[in-house]
């Protein structure tokens, strides 16, 4: 788990997408945090769902692509990959 404080909280946090995991699979910001998932993949694509938010999912991210969303409320955020639901993650955001 990654644990961000001061100045670093309010910087963007980069989530790799590689090996078919996310990494760090679980991170913990301040709210007010953009978290960015990148595609580090030679050949799959990948998405990034949040099943317990309506649903709430990227398109689809090929090889080189990006995602960012950044999170103002606190809470857990649990999400996984669309195509792959077996790759999870957890964003948990702090005040």
């Amino acid at each position: 788990m990654v644990f961000l404080t001061g100045a670093a909280a309010a910087a963007e946090v980069e989530v790799a997408i590689a090996n078919m995991r996310f990494d760090p699979p679980s991170v913990k910001v301040k709210a007010g945090t953009t978290v960015t998932w990148v595609n580090h993949e030679k050949r799959t694509n990948h998405s990034v769902l949040f099943e317990q938010e309506n649903g709430l999912e990227s398109d689809r991210l090929f090889p080189g692509e990006t995602w960012r969303r950044t999170f103002e409320r606190p809470g857990a955020y649990p999400y996984r990959c669309g195509p792959h639901p077996e790759m999870r993650g957890l964003i948990e955001v702090t005040e």
